[in-house]
């Protein structure tokens, strides 16, 4: 198959809202996303970053150009989260736009930290940055999201 165009998705919270913070959450997300789907830079078109109302101390972009340099000429763009009642708090999306010879069905979205609640149906069992299931994270032991759990999760993150 010839490289096609193709949308790549993910998400992460942070727990505190700094700089440094950022650039770590979105860095670690990022490495997540390439590295699942087999993404060399040379691949990617550009990357769109969206933010909650209350990521305020730096951009996401920024903070990506920060955790990795190599992405030097990718254009990146951040815009602002609709303010959605019940919305999850502290939240960073990403889509990014590359070329890839897999079909969309072969494409692994990556949502981390809190942000698992957002897709739970694209989280697999043990499908976390570091390789590991977290017990906590709105999911049975089989990887089956727990609606009663999500929403503990969601309220937390809220506080």
């Amino acid at each position: 198959m010839s490289p096609v165009v193709r949308a790549l998705r993910g998400a992460t919270t942070i727990d505190e809202d700094t700089p440094e913070h950022i650039a770590a959450r979105v860095g670690a997300l990022l490495e997540a996303m390439f590295a699942r789907n087999d993404v060399d830079y040379d691949d990617l078109i550009s990357i769109m970053f969206n933010a909650t109302d209350d990521v305020r101390s730096t951009f996401p972009a920024t903070g990506a150009r920060a955790a990795l340099p190599h992405l030097g000429d990718v254009p990146l763009m951040n815009c602002r989260e609709l303010a959605v009642d019940g919305a999850l708090p502290r939240c960073i999306r990403v889509m990014a736009h590359l070329y890839t010879e897999r079909a969309k069905a072969e494409l692994r979205h990556v949502f981390l930290e809190g942000a698992i609640v957002l897709r739970p149906d694209l989280v697999a069992h043990g499908d976390h940055a570091d390789g590991d299931h977290h017990d906590g994270d709105g999911k049975d032991d089989e990887g089956a999201a727990r609606p009663e759990r999500l929403a503990a999760l969601i309220d937390d993150r809220r506080r």
